[in-house]
């Protein structure tokens, strides 16, 4: 955890630059829970020579809305008596209270009228929970960033981790130091992450009617990561009852949380990529490993198992990629052809077949290139880009 508070991620300059500019937008920082979005605003406090007051809105309670106004008071009267003619207030967990964005609003608002150089940044880990806040009320009055899980890149600098440790383990640095007790680890993983992040920033939305079958639905998903299935059989595997349009309404709350997503099919026109088979992917492969995974050693030296981790692993990375720049990602299959993953922006797309170990090519890459004519068709792994090289490459350059 030291390594943790010690790395520095390439955020930190963000959030700094954002914070040398004259007062215009409130900074909004969101991620999933245990990203080290808290450690990144006290490195960040740390290297401002202005004072930063923090708060956390954890353990308020939700029907507090007061507390906001009661905390911004306390920073302005805190920033007078410093003396300082900037100031900069971090509020942690924004989203537990209710109709924040409007006392936000109001506060922020005011000391604009009052030209009060009090910058502002909002932290939270529920992004579904802080765009209904922000476009409700905030809109014009905000600019977002997101953290997102821990990149290969990132946890081999911080935690001298392997590329195979990266893809079994995933990008969780809290967990590191239970990575040799896989048992511990995945009690961890469970317990420590996910029952935070799903019982608090999910099912805290109010569109949650049947939590149980969230959660059965999130188990399947992560087990099935990198995987097509559709979610008629995934209601034949649950125990509580409900129906597709339902499961497809909570698969997309979970990709709002960054947890877990159904890739839809790359298709020319939007109806057919809605009725397509999802493929789960998780955000983070320690999500996978924690639901189906049987330990290291047992799980690495299976050929065919450690394809389907190294697939989800690069579709984790593909998935970041989208998420930061505003792209989208799909897979594509038709018959026995298929490509496992389909990175487009701008109109422009790139197609990546995912090869590990003795597996070999199918001919759906060319295939694909003949249909749709891709900006680019690669492979990744065994006789194409190295795993280590391409995990760490921007891909934004092939554009």
């Amino acid at each position: 955890m030291d390594k943790m508070n010690g790395y520095k991620r390439r955020h930190l300059q963000i959030v700094l630059d954002r914070l040398s500019e004259p007062r215009k937008c409130i900074q909004v920082l969101a991620g999933p829970r245990q990203v080290g979005k808290s450690t990144l605003m006290e490195q960040v406090k740390e290297l401002l020579d202005v004072p930063v007051f923090s708060f956390n809105a954890d353990a308020i309670d939700s029907s507090d809305a007061d507390w906001i106004v009661r905390s911004w008071a306390s920073a302005r009267s805190r920033m007078q008596m410093s003396g300082s003619g900037e100031a900069v207030l971090v509020i942690d967990e924004i989203q537990k209270i209710d109709n924040w964005s409007e006392f936000v609003k109001r506060e922020w608002d005011a000391d604009t009228f009052n030209r009060l150089n009090l910058k502002v940044v909002l932290l939270g880990s529920s992004r579904l929970l802080l765009r209904k806040g922000l476009t409700e009320s905030l809109a014009g009055r905000y600019e977002l960033i997101r953290m997102g899980h821990w990149t290969f890149a990132e946890m081999r600098d911080a935690f001298g981790f392997d590329i195979s440790h990266w893809i079994y383990f995933g990008g969780y640095p809290g967990a590191v130091g239970y990575t040799h007790d896989f048992r511990r680890w995945r009690k961890y993983i469970k317990e420590a992450l996910v029952a935070p992040a799903v019982e608090k920033d999910v099912i805290m939305t109010a569109s949650i009617y049947k939590p149980a079958l969230m959660m059965q639905l999130f188990e399947v998903g992560c087990s099935y990561s990198g995987e097509l299935l559709s979610l008629t059989k995934v209601l034949g595997q649950l125990q509580d009852a409900g129906n597709v349009t339902t499961l497809a309404s909570y698969l997309e709350i979970l990709k709002q949380a960054n947890l877990l997503c159904g890739l839809r099919k790359f298709a020319s026109d939007e109806a057919r990529r809605r009725q397509s088979v999802p493929k789960f992917t998780v955000f983070n492969n320690a999500l996978l490993t924690a639901y189906r995974g049987k330990g290291f050693e047992r799980d690495y030296t299976d050929p065919t198992v450690w394809g389907r981790w190294v697939e989800s692993a690069v579709g984790t990375y593909l998935l970041d990629v989208a998420e930061d720049n505003d792209c989208q990602l799909y897979y594509w299959r038709e018959r026995d052809d298929e490509v496992d993953y389909i990175l487009q922006s701008g109109g422009e797309a790139i197609a990546f077949e995912v090869k590990s170990g003795k597996r070999g090519m199918n001919s759906g890459l060319p295939k694909f290139k003949e249909k749709f004519h891709p900006l680019q068709s690669l492979v990744v792994g065994t006789d194409g880009i190295p795993f280590e090289e391409f995990l760490c490459a921007d891909l934004m350059q092939l554009f």
